[in-house]
C-alpha cells in the first residue's frame, strides 16, 4: 500500500473508516479463482490485529483418506467439507474470542454457506460473495500458472453459487475490479450490507 493511501486512512473520519477499528468475522466465499485469497490477505493487512483463515488449509492437512468433492460427491466427500467448514468456523472463533478481527474464506457455496453462517458463534459477522461472471473467471485461470477446476467446470460451479447458494451477505460482481478495487468496495460496503443476524439468517 503506498504511503498516501496510509496518510488517507490515518485521517479517514468516515463511518466506514470507524467500523474497521471494531473487532469482527469477515467471511469471504466464491468459486474457485474468484479472488478470494488474495482478497481475505488485502482485507487483514488492511485492519488492525487481524488474522486470516484459509479453510483449504484444513483440506490439505489430511495425509491419507483425503475425499475431494467432485460434482456427484459421496458422503465421506460432503462429510470431509462439513468438518472442514466446522474448522474453519471453530478457528474464527478461537481467534476472535482472543480480541482479533478475522478474514476467513473458503469456497463455500450452496447450502453449506448457511450451515458455516451458524457454526460461527461471533458477532458481528459480516459475509461477503465475490461473484464474478464466469468468462471473466475463465480468463483468469489462462493466466494462472496452476488451475483451479479438475472434476468441476467453472459454470457447473457457477450455477451452484447463483442458483443454490442462499443470498447472505454482500454480494458482489468482481468481473472488471483489480483485488485492491475489491477490497475497497467491501470496507465501504460490507458492515451495512454485509451484517449476518443473530439468528444466522
Amino acid at each position: 500500500m503506498s504511503s498516501t493511501t496510509n496518510e488517507q486512512n490515518d485521517h479517514d473520519t468516515s463511518p466506514a473508516a470507524a467500523r474497521r477499528t471494531e473487532r469482527a468475522v469477515i467471511l469471504v466465499t466464491g468459486i474457485q479463482a474468484a479472488g478470494k485469497s488474495t482478497v481475505a490477505q488485502i482485507l487483514a493487512e488492511r485492519l488492525p490485529r487481524s488474522v486470516h483463515v484459509r479453510g483449504d488449509l484444513f483440506r490439505r492437512m489430511v495425509v491419507n483418506g483425503r475425499v475431494d468433492m467432485t460434482p456427484d460427491p459421496t458422503d465421506e466427500a460432503t462429510r470431509q467439507l462439513r468438518l472442514r467448514h466446522q474448522l474453519t468456523a471453530t478457528v474464527s472463533d478461537g481467534y476472535f474470542a482472543a480480541g482479533f478481527t478475522v478474514i476467513s474464506q473458503d469456497v463455500i457455496l450452496g447450502d453449506h454457506l448457511a450451515e458455516t453462517v451458524a457454526a460461527m458463534r461471533s458477532r458481528p459477522l459480516f459475509v461477503v460473495v465475490l461473484a464474478p461472471r464466469p468468462d471473466a473467471i475463465v480468463a483468469r485461470e489462462a493466466s494462472r500458472t496452476k488451475t483451479a477446476y479438475d472434476a468441476w467446470t467453472v459454470h457447473a460451479l457457477d450455477t451452484v453459487l447463483r442458483s443454490r447458494t442462499p443470498r447472505l451477505g454482500l454480494w458482489l460482481d468482481t468481473s472488471h475490479q483489480t483485488s485492491a478495487d475489491t477490497a475497497d468496495e467491501i470496507l465501504a460496503r460490507v458492515w451495512t450490507e454485509g451484517r449476518i443476524k443473530e439468528s444466522g439468517t
